[in-house]
């Protein structure tokens, strides 16, 4: 495994798993050990690992087409852009690989939108501390997290970053003449499972309408049913000019979408932004499955009764480790919760006791299941976190 892994980039923190297979809920590994996972590629497979709906899907779909170019119509596209605008604000969409695909399209379409209407001036676009949309070069200059910014050279020129909680830094910005956008998570992921409020949505709206802005949402790993509805800005009644989505959308195969009102896409003609293998007719058939599968009101229904249990057990285990637990929050199945403990190594705790999940800012962990999670299976994680409580008081007993 050392030599193999000497070929690969170091750039990534791995957990000791050769990871081999996959069944709904749990993951096994190249020894046969079963996990719990609550990562799930990080709010990737909404319907769980190796899901027989998908497969089939895309079986199907292999067999006849993989991939032509986008100078040819493929009609997965239309279906799926359909269905996505039928179910969303949006009037257009664009088919990317990746999330922060999504947003780099998003980016540009921002300032193409202002530059077409004689405002080449309007570039800025607003992010706010805590962020993350990707690790593009202006993903990562949006989100403005320095950790992803050092030693890349000067971020690049036009990205205004504040705090979700200076309201009066954030109207500043907007009312800037250079203002071009607004770009927000209605629920942040990495950064610590913050909802933002109906208030706080509502005043982005306002003043993106007040000064001639796009609101642009970045839903990647809110959206697609994670926060029990199809939209995270649902909950709001907020709707945004732009959104992003990505992960749940493929179900595990890379899908991203950029989405517009037609009027927000307006700048976007021919020749403007491309893409070699996004919306291919093998990435498109899946996300067909995928999303009529997510879009089911049963599934819906599902992620609101499971994550309304997953909540009030972890607020009982809150007063029951309070040497462990802080705060819980999030929306749906994007649960975060605030340790006492380092986040890290309550992870690693975790994984020794068969449950996997994921990390997050303010020292978090995030419970990211599937959501198709039974309820049965959710109570298994809470045992496995219990135990895994219980190790790291006892380990905290033996360094004190």
């Amino acid at each position: 495994m050392a030599q193999s892994e000497d070929h690969l980039f170091g750039v990534y923190a791995r957990a000791p798993i050769e990871v081999e297979r996959g069944e709904g809920s749990r993951l096994y590994d190249r020894s046969g050990r079963e996990y719990l996972d609550f990562v799930q590629g990080i709010a990737v497979n909404g319907l769980g690992h190796a899901n027989p709906i998908l497969i089939a899907a895309m079986t199907e779909q292999a067999k006849k087409l993989w991939h032509v170019s986008n100078i040819f119509r493929i009609p997965g596209q239309d279906e799926l852009a359909g269905k996505l605008c039928a179910t969303s604000f949006a009037d257009q969409v664009f088919f990317t690989n990746s999330g922060t695909e999504a947003v780099e399209c998003a980016l540009k379409l921002a300032r193409k939108y202002h530059a077409s209407k004689g405002h080449e001036e309007r570039i800025d676009v607003i992010g706010f501390q805590g962020a993350f949309h990707g690790r593009t070069y202006a993903a990562v200059t949006a989100a403005g997290n320095q950790t992803y910014l050092d030693g890349f050279g000067p971020r690049l020129p036009g990205f205004v970053n504040v705090s979700l909680d200076d309201h009066e830094a954030i109207r500043a910005a907007a009312e800037a003449p250079t203002a071009a956008a607004i770009l927000v998570e209605p629920v942040q992921g990495e950064g610590g499972a913050r909802a933002l409020t109906d208030a706080e949505l509502h005043m982005l709206r306002d003043l993106c309408d007040a000064n001639g802005l796009l609101l642009i949402f970045d839903e990647i790993q809110c959206g697609m049913g994670r926060s029990g509805k199809l939209w995270a800005y649902e909950h709001s009644g907020v709707a945004p000019d732009v959104m992003c989505i990505a992960k749940a959308l493929g179900g595990g195969f890379p899908i991203g979408a950029c989405l517009a009102t037609r009027e927000a896409a307006s700048g976007m003609v021919v020749g403007s932004h491309g893409s070699t293998f996004g919306g291919n007719p093998l990435a498109m058939a899946v996300g067909i499955t995928a999303f009529d599968e997510i879009s089911k009101p049963e599934l819906l229904d599902n992620v609101v009764k499971v994550s309304g249990y997953l909540k009030q057990q972890l607020e009982g285990l809150k007063q029951t480790w309070p040497d462990m637990i802080v705060d819980v929050r999030g929306k749906g199945l994007l649960i975060g919760v605030k340790l006492k403990p380092n986040n890290r190594e309550i992870m690693a705790l975790a994984r020794d006791h068969g449950l996997l999940v994921a990390g997050g800012g303010d020292n978090c962990i995030r419970l990211l299941p599937a959501l198709n999670l039974t309820e049965a299976d959710a109570r298994e994680a809470l045992e496995r976190l219990e135990t895994t409580f219980a190790a790291a008081r006892e380990k905290a007993k033996k360094t004190a």
